[in-house]
This record gives structure tokens, C-alpha cells and sequence, in this order.
């Protein structure tokens, strides 16, 4: 608008199209097209709290009943709700219609807030109120544990390395399978495609030794392929701890503790125990020894 880069009537397309307020609407008088009555009836609704014509007083009381509906429904499923399972709210938008629609719900919030018995209690009020400003505006929430599964999961670089080990490992199958005698279509065809753009065919002498150079070859692939996964994962685990110890200190040495390598089963029966072992000890036994034992008592 500074720059005058659009016209008005421009402006005006554009500003009904990001923002479609009835008051806007209104006051744009005869240079709208008939567009009021296109529009959505609860985008329309969502704005009229803030204008106050006394002609949609019951459009607007409809609309209040199912917001105070949809938030006493999102603070009783946060009250039900862990911690670890609360969606990560986003960022929403600031426009004039979401804005409307928290001035809306903030006096909604007064009962909740002063039949609050705690700080938790209050959290989970305030959270569901964040919940259903999202919902009734649309805003897609990401699932419940969805960050979780995100840092248990395989990594990108990992998962592309494993597939060309599994590739290599495939095709050391069938070069093994053709090298014994194994003539199938698909084997000769894999051969075939390993030994692409080279001067290698099956007729000459010496493709046994060429078989087994690339079976070799790709063996060599493979170990360095999983070096490099031992030394990524090594060296992310490494970093993590480092990053642990920064934080909880705790945390870390209690990770670094060896697992309990007694069962958890019953004990051995003590008559047993006694048995076997006064088998061992209370017999008298005649050991051959040698002539050395008598040198080494002598030194």
C-alpha cells in the first residue's frame, strides 16, 4: 500500500481473500462483487463477535454455544492426557478472525480458572483452551508421540547405506550361484549387469578369477559400508552422552550401568548345593605328580 503497487480494487480482492470480515466487507459498499453470501457461515461467525450488529445476535449466540462446547471438550481430554502424549501446538496466525475468536473464549476460561484446585489443574484448563482455539480455526495438530517415534527412527544416511549393503549382498548371492554353475535366466542376467560397461564376457578363460575379484570387491564395499555405520553411530552416541552429561549428570552414569546378569528365578535347593560340593572336597583323591614338583619345592 506504501509502495502503490496495487490498485484498490486490487487491495480490496486481495484483503477479502485473506481476511473475510463481515465489517469489511461492509465497508467496501458497491466496489465487492455479491460476495457475502458465498462466504462460509462460520468463517462469517467467527468475526462477528467483534462487530456487534444486533441483527446477527442469534447467529452469534450459536456460534459461542458450540465454542464453549468444543473447549469444555479439549480441557477434558488435556485433564486425561500425560504430559509426553500433548500435541505440540503451533504458531497460529495473527488475523483479525482468530483474534475474534480468543476474546471470544477468554471469558469462557473464568469458570475453569476459579474452580481450579492447583498449578496442574490450571495448566490443563490454559492447554485446553490453546487446543480448541486450534481446532475451531483448523490448524492440523501433529499426533500425540509423534516426536517420539521421529528420534527412535532410523536415520536417513543409515537407512540409505544399509539398502546398498543389502543390494551388495544380493549380488554376491547370484555371482556365487553363477560361478558353481547355476545358468537360470535371472542369474545371467544379474551377471551380466554386474559386469556392465567393462570388456569382461563369459567366454573368456579366466571369469572365475573375474567372478571372484568382484565377489571380493563388493565384500570390501560391505566392511567399509559398516565401518562407516559403527563410526556414525559411535560418534552420535558420544555426542549424546556429552550432551547428557551437560544436562543430567544422573541420567548418564545411571545409562552407563550394566544390566543385572544374575536370573531372577528361584535359588539352587540348598541340599543339592551341599551334595555337590562335598563331593568335591570331602573325598580323598591320589594325584600322580611328576618329579618337577619336587625340584620346585626343593627351590
Amino acid at each position: 500500500m506504501r509502495s502503490k503497487i496495487f490498485d484498490d480494487a486490487e487491495l480490496e480482492r486481495l484483503r477479502r481473500e485473506a481476511i473475510p470480515s463481515s465489517n469489511e466487507l461492509a465497508t467496501a459498499g458497491d466496489e465487492a462483487p455479491q460476495a457475502t453470501d458465498q462466504l462460509p457461515r462460520v468463517e462469517a461467525a467467527m468475526d462477528l463477535p467483534v462487530v456487534g450488529d444486533s441483527d446477527d445476535d442469534e447467529m452469534v449466540s450459536h456460534e459461542l454455544e458450540q465454542m464453549r462446547s468444543i473447549l469444555e471438550e479439549a480441557i477434558l481430554e488435556t485433564r486425561s492426557m500425560p504430559l509426553e502424549n500433548r500435541p505440540r501446538l503451533l504458531r497460529i496466525p495473527l488475523s483479525k478472525r482468530n483474534r475474534a475468536i480468543v476474546r471470544a473464549l477468554n471469558p469462557m476460561l473464568v469458570t475453569y480458572l476459579e474452580a481450579s484446585r492447583d498449578l496442574c489443574e490450571t495448566d490443563s484448563v490454559l492447554f485446553g483452551a490453546a487446543m480448541a482455539v486450534c481446532r475451531i480455526i483448523g490448524a492440523k495438530l501433529p499426533m500425540a508421540g509423534r516426536a517420539t517415534k521421529q528420534s527412535s527412527a532410523i536415520p536417513a544416511w543409515r537407512k540409505r547405506i544399509e539398502d546398498r549393503i543389502a543390494k551388495a549382498r544380493a549380488l554376491i548371492g547370484r555371482l556365487i550361484s553363477f560361478r558353481s554353475g547355476n545358468n537360470r535366466p535371472r542369474v545371467v542376467r544379474t551377471v551380466r549387469m554386474a559386469f556392465a560397461g567393462t570388456n569382461i564376457s563369459f567366454s573368456q578363460p579366466d571369469i572365475t578369477q573375474k567372478l571372484t575379484e568382484r565377489i571380493d570387491d563388493l565384500k570390501q564395499k560391505i566392511a567399509a559400508w559398516g565401518k562407516r555405520i559403527r563410526q556414525f553411530t559411535e560418534r552420535s552416541r558420544r555426542f549424546n552422552q556429552n550432551r547428557l552429561f551437560q544436562s543430567d549428570q544422573k541420567k548418564l552414569y545411571k545409562s552407563l550401568e550394566r544390566p543385572e546378569v544374575c536370573g531372577a528365578g528361584p535359588g539352587p535347593d540348598q541340599a543339592n548345593t551341599v551334595a555337590f560340593w562335598r563331593g568335591l572336597w570331602s573325598e580323598p583323591v591320589n594325584h600322580n605328580e611328576g618329579p618337577w614338583t619336587e625340584v620346585v619345592a626343593s627351590q
